[in-house]
């Protein structure tokens, strides 16, 4: 009997296949799994072009056989099976199987698809095996062959006796060590020959393989996939039980998106909006994607190209077969399919939401409790690229409504000749009301929008207007506010006196403060702090908070209402005890910290010039 070798560029390949093309060992099955579906699948469209044959599904089926004591790995099909010849070309030369070529014919007569593409998923087996059998009868043929090889140095041929048309591939699985323990904790040589890991890959790859697989009689795989059916034959109960099933999540979904698409890429999909984040999705552990399947076989588990990073939290599958797959199908090409199905997944989540938000508001407050925050950075993140996109999606407590607002529904109830949509930013609703700086917007009537977590005005930054109305901080130097009442007269001496004072409040605050000025914001209370330009208060104490980020400040602004009475007491002091005045100038601006929730920068000597006024 003679041994052959592969051919160069064959063996330098093979040498690859085994060391570095495929990233998981456990991948092995699968394609042998793959590669026997289309062997099944050559007699299905053979016997549509040819009368003579009848294809009775119940005759075809996929066998595994492990047998742990002579550690052997068998995996057998009743499908087309190859000549001597065949055998040649398919196994001596790696990446020349037939299902490409196949495959191209069988596309252009009815639009089907085959799984493999490359030839080479059955070189993976050597990962797993130092040896490695194949019997085959073809299809029509009296004789069968048989191929064996240890590896790159050769393989042979020879006739055997006739046994049945299809094809048995027999592993001598390796034997495990402690290095290749080390390699990969998940994966052990002894795993492939262990029923019920071998049943878990069946049920992780291919699990939607169309012809039975069985182990031990057991038909181990659902054959068929639960999104190739017709939306109207499913229950919402069948697409729960899918969720729960593929461990999507432990919570019940909130709404599912069935998705058969038939245009110039064709794919389809099942969507699910979770009720509740998992722990970890807030982390930079979480690893977002959707599970990517070709053809009914799954290729990656996480494909995060295929939804972006702010419908992160979006669970479930696509499955096409319009694909374009590297090598080994671990990974995908970056090609014009991909970013459709991508662009096309994107679109339908939005519209989901949006009809959600638009017809079952309880539903979508809930989403957006869990998952609001997901919107607003995606608003924020990227310079603002996906801001139209995710606009309308956004919600923000309301002070008039006392609820979840839109954007929308904040601008239709705007007043007359009001120019900007206000917010105020704070720890809580509680402390945002309490604010000093939204006294004059809430005396008016006029709507604030709620900013209480740290993305918030970062997001309503990057937005900068809506609906060509500007976004303004109850905080903003300018609020573009006409008087209600006409202003009282002032003497040119009381003015100068003013400026004056408040260039000495300015100066005793040394750079504290970029100005202090009269307040025309200030009803009831003393004192508050105001920015000018576009860092506020509330995105300082974010920043700072950030690690390994220059320290960055507000350019802060020290208003004092000249219609309290504290304002004449340091108008007295001012002109009478420049000591005292400095005293109660500190005082005011602490107070003003203290509102804004920033710390003191010195407590005790807060605390002793309080004990100073109160003697």
């Amino acid at each position: 009997m003679e041994k052959k070798q592969f051919q160069a560029e064959s063996k330098r390949l093979l040498e690859m296949m085994i060391h570095s093309i495929y990233t998981k060992r456990e991948i092995f099955l699968r394609e042998l799994i793959s590669n026997a579906s289309d062997a099944i699948d050559k007699i299905y469209y053979k016997a549509l072009s040819d009368e003579q044959m009848v294809f009775n599904p119940d005759e075809y089926y996929i066998e595994i056989i492990a047998d742990p004591e002579p550690r052997l790995l068998t995996i057998r099909d009743t499908g087309i099976g190859m000549t001597k010849e065949e055998m040649e070309h398919n196994l001596g030369v790696i990446a020349q199987s037939g299902s490409l070529a196949f495959k191209q014919q069988v596309e252009q007569k009815d639009g089907h698809s085959l799984i493999g593409q490359f030839g080479v998923g059955f070189y993976s087996a050597f990962m797993v095996a130092d040896e490695i059998t194949v019997v085959s009868q073809a299809l029509g043929a009296t004789q069968a062959y048989r191929w064996h090889s240890t590896g790159t140095d050769g393989y042979t041929i020879e006739e055997v006796a006739p046994t049945h048309v299809g094809t048995t591939i027999v592993l001598k699985i390796k034997e495990d060590s402690i290095e290749t323990s080390l390699e990969n904790e998940d994966f052990t040589f002894d795993f492939c020959l262990h029923p019920g890991h071998i049943k878990s890959l069946v049920k992780k790859y291919s699990d939607f393989i169309r012809y039975p697989i069985k182990l031990s009689d057991e038909v181990i795989n659902s054959m068929i996939p639960i999104w190739r059916k017709n939306k109207s034959e499913l229950t919402d109960e069948a697409y729960t039980n899918f969720y729960n099933e593929k461990h999507y999540g432990f919570d019940k979904p909130l709404k599912h998106l069935h998705i058969q698409a038939d245009g110039a890429v064709r794919y389809q999909s099942i969507l699910y909006i979770p009720t509740n984040p998992p722990f970890n999705f807030y982390s930079q552990n979480y690893e977002r994607g959707l599970e990517l399947y070709a053809n009914g076989v799954l290729i990656m588990e996480k494909c995060a190209d295929l939804i972006p990073d702010y419908f992160a939290f979006v669970k479930g599958m696509v499955d096409s077969e319009d694909l374009s797959l590297n090598i080994s199908r671990e990974m995908l090409q970056h090609d014009r399919q991909l970013n459709i199905i991508s662009r096309n997944v994107k679109n339908k989540i939005k519209s989901a939401l949006q009809t959600m938000l638009n017809d079952d508001r309880e539903t979508y407050e809930t989403f957006y409790k869990s998952f609001g925050r997901q919107i607003k950075f995606g608003v924020y993140n990227g310079y603002g690229a996906n801001k139209e996109d995710l606009q309308d999606l956004l919600l923000y407590y309301s002070s008039t409504e006392q609820k979840l607002v839109s954007l929308q529904e904040y601008v239709s109830r705007m007043k007359e000749n009001q120019k900007y949509i206000y917010y105020a930013t704070g720890e809580s609703i509680d402390r945002i009301v309490k604010l000093p700086q939204t006294e004059v917007i809430a005396e008016r009537g006029i709507e604030m929008l709620y900013c209480t977590e740290d993305i918030d005005e970062f997001a309503l930054k990057m937005l900068t207007k809506f609906d060509d109305k500007e976004f303004r901080s109850v905080s903003s130097g300018d609020l573009g506010l006409a008087p209600l009442e006409q202003p009282t007269e002032t003497t040119a001496s009381e003015e100068a006196s003013h400026d004056a004072l408040f260039e000495a409040v300015k100066t005793l605050l040394e750079d504290k403060v970029k100005h202090a000025r009269p307040s025309k914001r200030l009803k009831s209370h003393p004192v508050c702090l105001t920015t000018e330009g576009d860092l506020t208060i509330e995105m300082e104490k974010v920043l700072k908070n950030v690690p390994n980020r220059p320290p960055v400040q507000a350019e802060k602004v020290l208003e004092i209402n000249t219609n309290h009475h504290i304002f004449h007491t340091i108008t007295r002091l001012y002109e009478h005890d420049r000591d005292k005045f400095a005293l109660y100038v500190g005082l005011l601006y602490n107070q003003a910290l203290l509102i804004e929730g920033l710390p003191i920068a010195d407590p005790v000597a807060f605390s002793n010039d309080l004990c100073k006024v109160m003697v």
